[in-house]
């Protein structure tokens, strides 16, 4: 399968460096800002990299902590210490 993957968000103080760290880390990604949620849709492929949300943050980030405010996700997920990749992998 190839396409759009799309991750979504609840939109609040919590989701905003991960927003901005994907928006960097990905520069073909399409970000929707709604009242409750931020839906962000790609090409391919998104990557999270831990690295980039700690620089935003100023503190040690837990990727896990990606999942308290995850609301959905379309795509298959690779999960390592320093990434989490939503994708159509083969």
């Amino acid at each position: 399968m190839s396409g759009n993957v799309f991750i979504a968000f609840q939109a609040n103080d919590d989701t905003r460096p991960i927003i901005e760290a994907i928006e960097q880390d990905n520069p073909q990604a399409r970000i929707q800002h709604m009242p409750a949620m931020v839906k962000i849709d790609a090409p391919g492929q998104l990557v999270i990299c831990k690295e980039t949300v700690e620089t935003l943050l100023g503190r040690r980030w837990d990727l896990q902590e990606i999942h308290i405010n995850l609301i959905s996700i379309s795509g298959n997920v690779d999960e390592t210490d320093e990434c989490f990749t939503v994708g159509w992998f083969r």
